[in-house]
């Protein structure tokens, strides 16, 4: 019951009797409920340690009773990367939640010599409308001082001045590096900065170490011990957008391009961009052709020349090398393709440097999540560093957050540069991490589909049928291409199964457009960048199609295996066709699935192909939504998500551009939780002095209510606010679906279509006696915390999937909505009855897929 109610209980009947005493009983009964309710706040706060969430994103940033524990600085080092403001948010934001004073150093290691008005306290507001800023906003700058113990001295001062405990600093390997030298010398720093007596005993006392955590913001991703470093991403979508752009242009005049990237020592951006957009030939520093590399480029361009390419796209790094350690420059392959001598491939050939076009830009949706939850997790690791604690970085393998050595890392990454100065490039290749390598040999066998050397044995050919089952998802294409290349080169014989099995049932015999056609190559290549389905993807299962009319087909047709391709209706089909096999034993085949959709609701993986495209749809579908109210900034925006009954799309697109609420299907909605919600929305309003002139939005899924949708929400907010600020409904519906497939979603299909036709391999041609009792012949492929795994259908269908609502049992992206709503600010709110945050996953450093 509120306290006004409490009070006009109480006092009424006072009120009539002893009129004269009426305000000394209200104030005494205001007086008891405020000390109990300043006794209840104490509790709470000496429980959780943090700032009350609703006052800090009303701008006023109440600090606990407690004096705040440290005071944690952030700072941006080396070249700037996109994701690094997201870094910066997160760490201002999680520093005030957990009840420290954040701050930021402006212009790097200057501005931590410097000092003064380089070093800030930050406040909640401060950072809002981050997320969607690209480079830096609190600079980055070369400092030649700190190289030298004079400027560490003096950093070392302007810290112990503004009081600072801990150091956050996202950079390249050369930044952190010299972070941990900060951190190694700064206990004889404080010493010597006493005996010079620029400060006191006193004043040093609570100093006596300093807790650093790296981030590492490099757009090369070249440190070791990552995956994925913050804005490689953004910088990889960037080179892949205008190689789009160059291969229509290529095609239309029959041209040669050679693209130059970044890369002085670490060739992941030219390899994945090869991977993304199907180049005919790559050069980076890691991997020099094994033979002459004028003779092999020439013998691969004249190759696809000969099946009818009209394009060549050549991707070099700029560290590239030959053999013998000679850099290879863009001029030289532009004059050996243009070379118009006898025997010359008389190219007509134009060279294209991007340059710092690639550090450009707003970061895509995967680079803000990544730099967020980075973010979070550096600020539980100087909290709980102690001063024996050796310095981390911040690290993501696969899917999982981790925090790792720092020095450990930055040793192998000049490990990997001096194998590379060395010339022992095998010991180079080891050093990078697993999917470097994977990726490395899934670009040779995509670009020499045609060469005969690695075929296998006649007999151990397979007939294998490709089928796209469910709705479209981004990178279906580029999986289809990749698996297609592999087979063809394997020798196998791959075969289109157009339109799902609603195609296969209905138009098999359609000659010559029937269901049932082999790929044709030189069609199939240039499907690296194409959105949609190719093959065409139908929703229909195999029952509805009819089994046996499905099990006959696939006798008919002599198919050895089964690829699949496709989200939960996919699953569901590769279920039914297992369960049939007693019935049919022409079922007995291996089958596989690689789970694609935007929903990423497949049991057994935690990244599904197509929802980090539709992730970047929506999160600048947002962008600009919020953009759209500079001119009034009171303006709240309702936005429908697609996602079937799972809210992962709802809730790491609220991540990536900081939602005030999201509303999942998971968690369910109550008209208590959407009231806290909107007197929420009023105080944020109230206290509100236009520090930025974005939007605010809230993400709903189509299916987190059956009463509550986009619309009816708009306008309760609209109703609620009384003029005092807007509210309006959106739905990007499809828009969700389509696009050109993300850089992310190309390579990944790649990769893991190619180890799904060597996981059909296993099990061999005429396999239909030992396959049936084999779980693994009917399995998904996906990504489990740091590994790629199949997991058997048998297992996923008994323990790991809730059919009803097709998504799997537990989800590991769920414990992201208390990120989520931790770094909006939004406050504790009622939960709704029927809620299933029991299922909410403990480990929330998981869920970036």
């Amino acid at each position: 019951m509120p306290l006004v109610t409490y009070l006009q209980f109480f006092s009424r009947p006072f009120d009539i009797l002893f009129t004269p005493f009426r305000r000394i009983v209200v104030a005494f009964w205001h007086s008891l409920f405020v000390r109990l309710g300043s006794s209840i706040a104490c509790a709470s706060v000496l429980a959780s340690t943090t700032t009350n969430p609703a006052s800090v994103a009303a701008g006023t940033s109440t600090a606990t009773m407690a004096a705040p524990k440290k005071k944690i600085a952030v700072m941006t080092s080396g070249g700037d990367s996109p994701g690094m403001t997201a870094v910066v948010r997160a760490v201002v934001r999680t520093a005030i939640h957990m009840g420290c004073d954040a701050y930021c150093v402006y212009e790097g290691y200057e501005g931590l010599v410097q000092g003064g008005d380089f070093i800030r306290q930050m406040e909640w507001h401060d950072v809002r409308g981050w997320l969607s800023e690209g480079g830096t906003l609190i600079g980055t700058a070369r400092c030649m001082a700190f190289f030298e113990r004079a400027g560490r001295l003096t950093a070392a001062k302007n810290m112990i001045l503004n009081g600072i405990h801990a150091l956050i600093i996202c950079g390249g390997d050369g930044s952190l590096t010299g972070a941990d030298k900060f951190r190694s010398e700064w206990p004889s720093l404080v010493d010597e900065l006493v005996a010079n007596g620029e400060l006191t005993k006193d004043q040093v006392a609570p100093f006596t170490h300093l807790n650093i955590v790296g981030l590492v913001g490099s757009i090369d991703n070249d440190l070791s011990g990552t995956d994925a470093t913050i804005g490689c991403y953004s910088a990889l979508a960037r080179i892949c957008e205008m190689v789009d752009y160059i291969e229509a242009t290529a095609s239309s005049h029959s041209r040669a391009f050679v693209i130059e990237v970044m890369g002085r020592h670490c060739g992941w951006l030219a390899l994945m961009a090869g991977v993304a957009t199907g180049a005919d030939f790559i050069f980076i520093p890691e991997r020099p052709q094994d033979q002459d590399w004028k003779a092999d480029m020439s013998t691969v361009v004249r190759r696809h020349r000969k099946m009818g390419k009209r394009k060549t796209i050549v991707i070099v790094a700029e560290g590239a090398r030959d053999r013998d350690g000679t850099k290879i420059t863009p001029t030289e392959i532009k004059d050996l393709l243009a070379d118009k001598s006898e025997g010359g491939l008389a190219l007509d050939t134009r060279i294209t440097t991007l340059g710092h076009v690639q550090r450009g830009g707003t970061a895509v949706a995967y680079d803000r999540m990544l730099g967020t939850l980075q973010g979070v997790e550096a600020v539980k690791a100087v909290l709980e560093a102690t001063p024996e604690t050796e310095t981390c970085f911040i690290a993501i393998n696969e899917n999982k957050i981790v925090r790792k050595p720092l020095m450990k890392a930055v040793q192998e990454s000049k490990a990997l540069a001096k194998a590379v100065d060395d010339k022992d490039f095998d010991m180079a290749m080891q050093l990078r991490d697993t999917e470097f390598a994977d990726q490395y040999k899934s670009y040779m066998t995509t670009t020499n589909v045609m060469v005969d050397d690695r075929k296998l044995p006649e007999k151990a050919r397979m007939k294998i049928g490709f089928v796209n089952v469910g709705a479209p998802a981004g990178g279906m294409n580029a999986a289809v291409r990749a698996a297609v290349a592999y087979c063809i080169a394997r020798g196998h014989e791959p075969v289109a199964i157009h339109n799902g099995f609603a195609g296969f049932a209905r138009h098999h015999d359609d000659k010559p457009l029937g269901a049932v056609r082999p790929f044709d190559w030189l069609e199939v290549d240039g499907w690296a960048s194409k959105g949609g389905s190719e093959i065409g993807t139908n929703r229909e299962l195999p029952s509805d199609s009819g089994m046996e009319l499905i099990a006959n087909l696939i006798e008919q047709y002599e198919f050895d295996a089964l690829f699949l391709v496709g989200g939960f209706e996919a699953f569901h089909a590769i279920s039914q066709l297992r369960k049939a096999r007693d019935e049919y034993p022409s079922l007995c085949i291996p089958m596989t699935l690689l789970p694609a959709t935007i929903s990423n609701n497949v049991p057994g993986t935690e990244y599904s192909i197509g929802s980090d495209t539709c992730l970047n749809e929506l999160v600048y579908y947002c962008d600009k939504i919020k953009q759209s109210a500079s001119a009034t900034r009171r303006r709240v925006f309702v936005i429908e998500t697609q996602g079937g009954r799972s809210g992962y799309v709802a809730t790491l697109a609220g991540l990536a551009v900081g939602a005030s609420a999201v509303y999942t299907p998971e968690e369910g909605m109550s008209l208590e939780m959407l009231n806290a919600d909107v007197n929420h929305l009023k105080e944020v309003f109230r206290n509100d002095k236009g520090q930025s002139r974005a939007g605010r939005v809230i993400l709903i899924n189509e299916k987190a209510s059956k009463v509550y949708d986009a619309k009816l929400i708009a306008s309760i907010i609209r109703d609620e606010a009384h003029d005092r600020f807007e509210s309006r409904e959106s739905i990007p519906g499809h828009v969700q679906q389509g696009g050109v497939p993300s850089a992310m979603d190309r390579c990944r299909a790649v990769r893991l279509a190619i180890k799904c036709i060597k996981h059909l391999e296993l099990f061999g041609r005429n396999a239909r006696n030992h396959v049936k009792r084999d779980p693994a012949s009917t399995s998904v492929i996906g990504i489990q915390g740091s590994e790629v795994v199949f997991t058997p259908m048998v297992d996923l269908e008994e323990s790991g999937t809730d059919w009803p609502n097709r998504r799997p049992k537990a989800a590991h992206w769920l414990g992201i909505r208390n990120t989520v709503d931790m770094l909006s600010g939004r406050p504790p709110y009622p939960k709704p009855e029927k809620s299933l945050t029991g299922l909410i996953a403990k480990d929330t450093k998981r869920g970036l897929a």
